[in-house]
């Protein structure tokens, strides 16, 4: 599991040496626990928020296949808190009217953290339990929508929409072991 990491993560490392601009992409999102595809936005609003960037392995006029590396975090009130670094393959048309839908499929770690306290029952009682958390690897897939502000401009500020589907594996192994949710992002990516 960790070569695989390894590989995701820092392959594309080394080939950013070929690029001007560092891409940046910080969003904001509401993270629910939900069939993937039942719901587009939830309530109560469960915050979160991811900053990453990108590595293009090839772009075109109007295309570009690419990969991300990217860090988050959310609070869900009622269930946990979740950091992770994932990283996704993506692929992006761009239509001449700066309109640029993108397809990702993504794979990564995420470490969790129950946001109420628990209890083992030992030696006839209730004790507190210590959280260390738990470690999950987690796939996803996403689809998204964004506009370039400057339309003519390879590196231009675009700002998006984003529907992330993923799941938490293992969830809570012999009773659930795949927990699935959903991400709405909105974001903004830039250069720097």
């Amino acid at each position: 599991m960790y070569r695989i990491l390894f590989i995701l993560f820092i392959f594309p490392l080394t080939l950013f040496g070929q690029e001007n601009s560092i891409p940046i992409s910080v969003s904001f999102f509401n993270e629910s626990t939900a069939i993937p595809f039942t719901r587009f936005f939830t309530a109560p609003v469960h915050p979160g928020i991811q900053i990453g960037t990108a590595f293009v392995y090839s772009e075109k006029e109007h295309s570009r296949l690419f990969q991300t590396v990217n860090a988050s975090y959310f609070y869900h009130n009622y269930l946990a808190q979740g950091i992770a670094l994932h990283s996704e393959f993506g692929y992006e048309y761009r239509h001449s009217s700066g309109l640029a839908p993108s397809a990702l499929l993504g794979l990564g770690y995420m470490h969790t953290f129950a946001t109420t306290e628990e209890f083992t029952f030992k030696n006839g009682r209730y004790e507190k339990k210590t959280d260390r958390g738990n470690s999950r690897l987690f796939p996803s897939i996403s689809f998204d929508i964004g506009y370039y502000l400057k339309r003519d401009d390879v590196r231009s500020p675009k700002i998006f929409i984003r529907y992330q589907s993923w799941a938490e594996y293992p969830y809570s192994p012999g009773f659930i072991p795949v927990m699935t949710h959903i991400n709405l992002h909105l974001g903004l990516q830039f250069s720097i």
